[in-house]
């Protein structure tokens, strides 16, 4: 990407496919295994006590973090998917917080931060400022855990398979660009341990992966 004018013009144009593309987003869903894995993952890590939700998008996650959180609170750049996710889930323990989340600054801390299929709409130039976003929203020991994919079609390969801009349509054909960056698990998780965060990131079957772990904290001094 040329410049940060550029930049911001992709992340309106994406913001408005998210938008858009709400009502439908369920059809959009990817056809291949590896799913439930990305739900026992989940449930295994037992994400307690208070939750945020960034990029909640429909809800499709929220009912399951509210298994074991207290509470959730579930952000979203979107009034449309946010609507969706209202209805699906309701209110109960749910606090839905409409924002744009590369200018969103938490009012506090929680216990664990969830994101589901974000992370690879993050340009690389936000990577790192995306997770100091992330530490800013936890507990001294609060836990991370991610689902994502790194999936992209020939097709949508606009600018060619090495740059993170790809283009995406609506079934009515309205094409938009978005980013959509392929994260390859065993690289993540070497420039996660690079900005100071012990994350492991496991594949699945098909294109998915997820991730969790923490930020460690420092030594105490006798």
């Amino acid at each position: 990407m040329a410049d940060r004018d550029d930049l911001a013009t992709l992340l309106d144009e994406q913001a408005s496919f998210y938008q858009a593309v709400a009502a439908e987003y369920d059809d959009h869903a990817l056809p291949f295994p590896g799913g439930g894995e990305l739900s026992d993952a989940l449930d295994a890590f037992r994400p307690a006590g208070s939750v945020l939700e960034l990029a909640c998008g429909p809800g499709t996650w929220t009912n399951q973090l509210l298994r074991h959180a207290t509470d959730v609170t579930a952000v979203d750049a979107s009034a449309e998917m946010l609507g969706i996710a209202s209805a699906r889930v309701g209110g109960q323990r749910v606090r839905f917080v409409l924002a744009d989340l590369f200018g969103w600054r938490p009012e506090r801390r929680y216990d664990v931060v969830f994101f589901g299929f974000w992370l690879s709409h993050v340009p690389p130039e936000r990577f790192a400022s995306f997770w100091s976003l992330v530490a800013d929203c936890l507990q001294p020991d609060g836990r991370v855990f991610f689902v994502d994919d790194a999936y992209r079609t020939g097709d949508e390969l606009i600018e060619g398979e090495h740059s993170p801009v790809i283009q995406r349509r609506l079934t009515d054909g309205t094409a938009y660009r978005i980013l959509k960056v392929p994260h390859r698990p065993e690289d993540l998780e070497h420039q996660l341990d690079q900005i100071g965060w012990r994350i492991e990131v496991h594949p699945t079957a098909g294109p998915f992966y997820w991730g969790s772990g923490r930020r460690p904290q420092p030594a105490q001094v006798a």
